[in-house]
C-alpha cells in the first residue's frame, strides 16, 4: 500500500510556491507620493497660487528641478504597477488593455518630467496667462504626454469597470466606472480653466488637483484590491 501512495506521489509534481506580485506596490506609493511632493513644493514658491495655477507649473523657476522628478519617479510608479496589474488580471477580461492604458499615462508621466511646460494664468510672476507662440518643449508636454496621458488614464478606468463586472467584481466596477465620469468631468473644467475661461480662470488650479486626486485615489484602490487577492 504505502508503495501505491509513493507511486502516486511521485506522479503528481508538487505546486510551484506563490511569488507575491510587489509591483503592485508601487501602485499604493504613487499617488500619495506625487501629491505630498507637489503640496510641500507650492508652499514655498512666491508667486504660486495652487487654486490658480497648475502643478506643472512648478517645474518653472528655481527648485523647478523637483517637479520635474516628481513627474518621473511618478511615471516608473505607474509603469511597475502596469506590470504588476497585467500579472494579476491574467488571463480574463481587461488583462491587456487596462495595463496597457495605465503604462501609456506612465509614460505621460515620464514626458511630462522631460518637457518642461510653458508659463501659465501669470506664473512665473511676469509671464503672460498664455505662451504666444508656445515652445516646442511645452507643445511636447501638452499636446504628447499630458493630454494622451490623462486620457489613457481615464479610459483605464473605463476599461477596468468592464472589466470588474465581467469578474462579478460589482463595487470595484461601480467604483471604477464613478471615478472615470469625475475624472472625465474634471479634467474638461479643468482645461477650459487653464484656457482662460473667465468664469474657471481663477479655480483651475484647484480643478486640476481634483482631477488627479481622483484618478490617484482611484489607483491606490485598485492597488490595494489587487493586493488582497494576490495574497
Amino acid at each position: 500500500m504505502s508503495g501505491i501512495q509513493t507511486l502516486v506521489a511521485a506522479a503528481t509534481p508538487a505546486r510551484p510556491p506563490h511569488r507575491p506580485n510587489r509591483l503592485l506596490r508601487a501602485g499604493l506609493v504613487a499617488g500619495p507620493l506625487f501629491v505630498a511632493v507637489f503640496l510641500v513644493e507650492q508652499a514655498f514658491r512666491a508667486g504660486y497660487d495652487p487654486m490658480r495655477h497648475p502643478v506643472s507649473s512648478l517645474e518653472l523657476g528655481a527648485g523647478g528641478w523637483v517637479q520635474v522628478v516628481n513627474f518621473l519617479v511618478a511615471g516608473v510608479l505607474c509603469l511597475a504597477f502596469a506590470a504588476g496589474l497585467r500579472r494579476a488580471l491574467r488571463p480574463g477580461p481587461g488583462c491587456a488593455a487596462a495595463p496597457l492604458l495605465l503604462g501609456i499615462w506612465g509614460a505621460g508621466l515620464l514626458g511630462a518630467g522631460a518637457f518642461v511646460t510653458d508659463p501659465v494664468s501669470g506664473y512665473p510672476k511676469g509671464t503672460p496667462a498664455v505662451a504666444d507662440p508656445p515652445t516646442w518643449h511645452g507643445q511636447l508636454h501638452d499636446l504628447a504626454f499630458s493630454l494622451p496621458g490623462f486620457v489613457s488614464f481615464a479610459a483605464a478606468m473605463f476599461v477596468l469597470a468592464y472589466a470588474y463586472a465581467r469578474r462579478r467584481a460589482p463595487w470595484s466596477a461601480v467604483l471604477s466606472g464613478a471615478s472615470g465620469v469625475a475624472f472625465v468631468a474634471l479634467f474638461v473644467l479643468t482645461n477650459l480653466g487653464f484656457s482662460q475661461h473667465p468664469h474657471l480662470v481663477g479655480v483651475a488650479g484647484l480643478l486640476q488637483r481634483l482631477t488627479v486626486g481622483v484618478g490617484w485615489l482611484w489607483l491606490a484602490l485598485v492597488a490595494a484590491r489587487e493586493i488582497r487577492a494576490d495574497r
